[in-house]
């Protein structure tokens, strides 16, 4: 429900939009989360926007830009005989041959959890040497970090991470660097809780385009709109914080302080994309027995690629999910083919759920 003072504004802001927009050519604005998305469909925002005025979603979901290969290695640990432990929305993405889902179905022990924590506890109660699957930006590694540390502290030796963690802002200069033709950025509120505003301002110096952070109601989503074309036509290119009741500009620095202490930058790929200078997190050295790298000469994992998906595309916000053939048809929900269809932060899975007022 919506209530009557935000009604007043979501209407002022959808007159500003579209008086602004009579200032500008074409504006393709790029979300980053898939609460975002949700709000964009669920309150049909696009149907409500200038013809010359675009919000697209981009690589917002956590779950889909987890690689397939980092998929497949979580797939052999279970075959090896690990204790594989995971949020249930990586329990069914599709590896290269199988999921963790039809893993299990043929005996493998795969174990879904609300949090690293009950992952701890598997290995405390049943002795038995369990890996947790550890995905998120940088709103999840805070948990990860400080479970970690208490682990050590209490001299658990049989718990170990597959370490997925994703850093935001290193992919967005990703998109920038590459000629996107992006013309400003609703940034993630969870993130930026813990990250705050600040890794956001050399970027949107250097690349002059407005970014800003934005909650998660439909007010939110039409003020930052307003806000990023405030900007462009006023030439004006900062950082501002829409979500102002939730985010600070320092961040939250006790988490920030735990992700410091048991991570650091690292180069990696995301699915749709190449390797990404400084996109993903890594253990620390002093951190490195709950590596399950440290621990397993894994092997080299081959990707195989189904070539009618575009989820690759879809998160680098060149396609929607209406723009595949697959969907809606052989990938849905129950049956999905690529990873934007399972979790219900992937843009697949959000359009499938909103399909009729889409």
């Amino acid at each position: 429900m919506i209530d009557i003072n935000s009604r007043r504004i979501i209407k002022k802001s959808i007159e500003i939009i579209r008086k602004l927009s009579t200032k500008l050519d074409r504006v393709k604005i790029m979300h980053l989360c898939g609460s975002h998305e949700h709000v964009i469909c669920r309150y049909g925002i696009r149907d409500v926007l200038p013809e010359n005025i675009t919000v697209i979603p981009g690589p917002g979901c956590p779950v889909c830009v987890t690689t397939q290969r980092e998929i497949d290695t979580a797939i052999y640990l279970a075959e090896e005989g690990y204790t594989v432990a995971t949020l249930g929305d990586m329990y069914r993405v599709p590896g290269s041959k199988k999921s963790l889902m039809e893993l299990q179905s043929e005996g493998a022990d795969i174990r879904i959890v609300y949090g690293i924590g009950d992952a701890v506890r598997i290995g405390e109660k049943e002795g038995k040497d369990v890996v947790f699957i550890a995905i998120g930006f940088e709103t999840t590694a805070p948990t990860t970090a400080a479970e970690v540390v208490s682990v050590r502290s209490k001299g658990i030796d049989n718990f170990y991470i597959l370490n997925c963690h994703r850093q935001m802002p290193p992919a967005v200069e990703f998109l920038l660097e590459e000629g996107s033709n992006i013309q400003g950025f609703i940034c993630p509120g969870h993130v930026a809780t813990i990250t705050g505003l600040k890794p956001y301002y050399e970027l949107c110096k250097r690349y002059r385009v407005p970014m800003v952070v934005a909650g998660f109601e439909p007010v939110d989503v039409l003020v930052s709109i307003v806000m990023i074309l405030r900007q462009i036509v006023n030439r004006e290119y900062k950082v501002e914080n829409e979500y102002r009741r939730a985010v600070k500009e320092g961040g939250n620095i006790i988490a920030q302080r735990l992700i410091d202490k048991v991570f650091e930058p690292v180069d990696v790929p995301w699915r749709g994309f190449p390797v990404i200078k400084n996109g993903g997190l890594k253990l620390r050295e002093e951190y490195r027995e709950f590596d399950i790298y440290y621990h397993e000469d894994i092997p080299e994992m081959k990707e195989i690629v189904n070539n009618n998906c575009i989820c690759g595309e879809i998160l680098r916000g060149e396609k929607l999910p209406t723009d595949c053939k697959l969907f809606g048809r052989y990938c849905n929900p129950l049956n999905p083919v690529g990873s934007c269809m399972v979790s219900e932060e992937g843009t697949c899975n959000i359009f499938y759920k909103y399909r009729k007022l889409i």
